[in-house]
């Protein structure tokens, strides 16, 4: 039954678009969000609803009059754009033998055990890839899929225990925009967890802080022919500005484990104007700050270099590291820890180079760390996810509901 969700998930495009001024961004989260409020609703599940953002919300009652913490589970229907999610054929690998797998879509697309060896702990399970052309989706399908089988389960055994549980499935999350419209409110939840972690019996509790510096460098145009002494190129201040930033020592190709890095990753313009983009990364939110000061150093020095020039250095916060807001209820990591005890795991606290839509929330006040839920090969085309993996995540989202039904208010 999972194995079938999963792959019907998968086949409906539903990938982000950070071009469209739209939200959802594409019509497709919202045929996903539709899909999953009616099959809520056939479950039982009667006040599923798709809201006017594509958002879906619903709750699974509790089965006890005890009063406990209302705890929400969450996870994304949008696909990342950064590869196609048009005509996902999810290809099925039964009693996997250890082998590298050949993707028949594109034959020079390989899953190779060499570069993937959480594959040598999948011996005997089923596999889902994609045919090599497409990514999978398994981010975030393999969470949708996994709380859907969870769900399921608990209304199908009503003699478990547990308290309030809301059913959350956001949009956008790919590009930045997973919980813009998202009413905490209306959420109603003291903790969240986020489905949406690789492999299997992690618990990621802290991410990146992160901000976004964008550089207007302004020059002057002029005709080539009568440029000197009057053409300031934009084009070249923004490649001396390049140049000094300390790339071999703050990038994210020369970076790992818990250093922060800066990261420029889009530049457009010409003479006259150039538009620069970079990320600015951190596990401690303060550095954030001394990185935003050397752009502006770098920026300050440029213009009095280039007289007649201007480049400025506007930040915009993205948001910060979860595990700032989670020790305000450590019981949300430490009731996933035990959770995923009682089903044989050994769990392992992770951090993320990145962020994930429990960043924001956790920053808004919802306690929200992100479980694992058999993802690998994130974005790309040798994407795959194992079905026992999905299946155990979906054990653990049980035994949390039980934990949190055992537990007091405040």
């Amino acid at each position: 039954m999972l194995l079938e969700r999963f792959c019907r998930y998968v086949q409906i495009d539903s990938q982000a678009d950070e071009a469209s001024k739209s939200y959802p961004s594409t019509p497709g989260q919202l045929e996903m969000g539709r899909l999953l409020a009616k099959e809520l609703q056939t479950m039982g599940v009667r006040d599923a609803v798709q809201d006017a953002h594509g958002i879906v919300l619903a709750t699974l009652p509790a089965t006890q009059t005890k009063l406990c913490p209302v705890i929400a589970w969450i996870a994304h229907v949008d696909t990342s754009p950064e590869t196609s999610g048009h005509g996902v054929k999810p290809q099925v690998q039964r009693n996997y033998a250890g082998d590298d797998i050949v993707l028949p879509g594109d034959p020079s697309k390989i899953i190779r055990v060499a570069d993937n060896p959480d594959l040598l702990t999948c011996l005997g399970k089923t596999l889902v890839t994609t045919d090599g052309t497409t990514l999978l989706g398994a981010d975030d399908k393999a969470g949708i899929a996994v709380i859907m089988h969870a769900a399921e389960y608990l209304l199908a055994h009503p003699e478990i225990p547990h308290g309030p549980i809301r059913v959350c499935f956001t949009c956008d999350e790919e590009i930045g925009h997973g919980v813009d419209h998202l009413d905490l409110k209306k959420l109603g939840a003291q903790v969240g967890y986020t489905l949406d972690g690789g492999g299997t019996g992690e618990i990621d509790g802290e991410t990146f802080s992160a901000d976004l510096a964008v550089l207007t460098i302004t020059g002057v145009n002029i005709h080539p022919a009568i440029a000197k002494g009057r053409m300031i190129n934009a084009v070249r201040i923004a490649g001396a500005f390049l140049e000094r930033m300390p790339w071999q020592a703050l990038s994210p190709e020369n970076t790992s484990d818990r250093e922060g890095f800066l990261h420029p990753y889009k530049i457009e313009g010409g003479v006259g104007a150039v538009t620069l983009r970079i990320l600015l990364r951190d596990f401690e939110t303060p550095k954030l700050a001394e990185k935003a000061l050397l752009l502006q150093n770098i920026a300050y020095l440029l213009m009095v270099e280039h007289s007649g020039s201007h480049v400025e250095v506007k930040m915009t916060p993205q948001y910060r590291n979860m595990a700032e807001g989670l020790v305000k209820e450590p019981r949300a990591v430490d009731f996933a820890e035990e959770a995923m005890k009682r089903v044989g795991l050994k769990p392992k606290r992770t951090i993320v180079r990145g962020g994930t839509d429990g960043s924001r929330l956790t920053e808004l006040g919802l306690p929200t760390p992100n479980l694992s839920c058999g993802e690998h090969n994130l974005h790309s085309p040798l994407e795959w996810t194992c079905i026992e993996e999905m299946e155990i995540a979906a054990r653990v989202l049980v035994e949390l509901a039980r934990i949190w039904g055992e537990a007091s208010v405040g």
